[in-house]
């Protein structure tokens, strides 16, 4: 019998649980259900201020939009004021939601503060940053013209000296990139024989006329003319030119005919300034 009542008892006890168990998961699930239409009601709120916010923006712009300002903005200005505006409503409303202390919300300011500094900074000097990386990029890899944009909003390239004192500039010649050595002392561009055949000239039909003076000494060349001369944007047409005998000439020579077109022409210590 004892072992009856305490079985019964024990089944009694567990049915209880077992209900305790099932009211609180329908708490549980009446108290989750406020809270996510809470939240989506959140959500429709931030959506509907940020629409309305761009709708009253728009309406704005549009009725003053023979005058040109807006609220003694240009309407340019003001557009983006309007879009920006509300984003920081909704960071904003984030921000109190978490209830955070003015001493967090006032370091998370200073992040996004500097944060925005330095993406306006980027944006700012980023003419300056592009040369940085292009000089760096010269640097590496020698003869590669530096491109960079003059105060006048002129074009100025860029040559940086190489370990053997010299200026080397990778040149297009009619249409084929050449590397050639910078010399003011050649009176004209003067191709090796196997670069005058990669830009398309054929040198077994040359007149050998002209005599050049090369690192080899002197050398009989033929005169000839180049469709296209071009060091980055600086480009010259029908430039005047010479073609080296075979075996005379290691590396073809960037001279006076088309240097002389150039507006300046500065050389530094290690570097070399050609504009147009």
């Amino acid at each position: 019998m004892d072992g009856v009542f305490r079985r019964g008892a024990a089944s009694h006890h567990g049915s209880l649980a077992r209900q305790a168990g099932n009211r609180g998961a329908s708490a549980k699930a009446r108290n989750a259900a406020p809270a996510s239409r809470s939240r989506a009601w959140d959500g429709m709120n931030r959506l509907t201020i940020f629409l309305a916010v761009i709708g009253i923006g728009l309406g704005l712009l549009l009725f003053n939009h023979d005058t040109g300002r807006t609220f003694g903005m240009d309407n340019d200005d003001f557009g983006r004021f309007i879009y920006l505006l509300p984003i920081a409503l909704m960071l904003s409303a984030a921000v109190w939601a978490r209830r955070t202390s003015l001493s967090e919300m006032v370091r998370n300011l200073m992040a996004w503060l500097v944060i925005i500094l330095a993406l306006a900074t980027a944006y700012l000097y980023r003419h300056d940053l592009e040369g940085v990386g292009q000089r760096l990029v010269s640097g590496l890899m020698p003869g590669h013209a530096v491109v960079v944009t003059t105060s006048e909003g002129g074009q100025e390239i860029i040559l940086h000296k190489l370990l053997n004192g010299h200026f080397e500039a990778d040149v297009s010649v009619n249409g084929q990139m050449i590397e050639m050595l910078v010399d003011t002392g050649a009176s004209l561009v003067t191709l090796s024989h196997e670069d005058a055949e990669r830009a398309g000239i054929i040198p077994e039909n040359l007149t050998y006329s002209m005599t050049v003076m090369t690192a080899n000494g002197r050398a009989r060349a033929a005169p000839v003319r180049l469709a296209d001369v071009s060091i980055g944007p600086i480009a010259r047409t029908n430039v005047a030119a010479s073609v080296a005998e075979k075996g005379r000439l290691d590396q073809s020579l960037l001279g006076m005919s088309f240097l002389e077109t150039l507006g300046s022409m500065q050389m530094q210590t290690d570097e070399l300034r050609l504009r147009d």
